[in-house]
C-alpha cells in the first residue's frame, strides 16, 4: 500500500514594495495563494486594495497547521510585526 504523503503548511509574509505593505497568512499551497493575490481573486481582502505586486519575503513550514495557525497569530502580535519589519528594513 502506497505512503500517504503528510501536507505540510506555510505561514508566510508577502510585500508589496510600491505601497510599503505586508500581509501574513498560512496555506497548504503556497504557490497557488501567491498567484490568487496578485490577480486579486479574494475581491474585498486586505491584498486587493494595493496596487502592485506581492511577492515572498518569508516563508515557515510546519506539519500541522495547528501550528500553522499558531505562527501566523505570533506574527500578527506586535512583537511578530517588529520582526517583519526588521526583514524589510534591516
Amino acid at each position: 500500500m502506497a505512503e500517504q504523503q503528510q501536507k505540510m503548511y506555510s505561514v508566510y509574509v508577502i510585500y508589496n514594495k510600491i505601497c510599503d505593505k505586508f500581509y501574513i497568512g498560512q496555506t497548504e499551497n503556497l504557490e497557488k495563494r501567491l498567484q490568487l493575490h496578485n490577480s486579486r481573486h479574494f475581491k474585498n481582502s486586505y491584498t486587493s486594495r494595493f496596487n502592485g505586486e506581492w511577492k515572498l519575503i518569508h516563508i515557515e513550514n510546519f506539519n500541522s497547521r495547528k501550528e500553522a495557525v499558531k505562527r501566523e497569530k505570533q506574527l500578527k502580535s506586535y512583537q511578530g510585526r517588529l520582526y517583519i519589519k526588521k526583514l524589510i528594513r534591516p
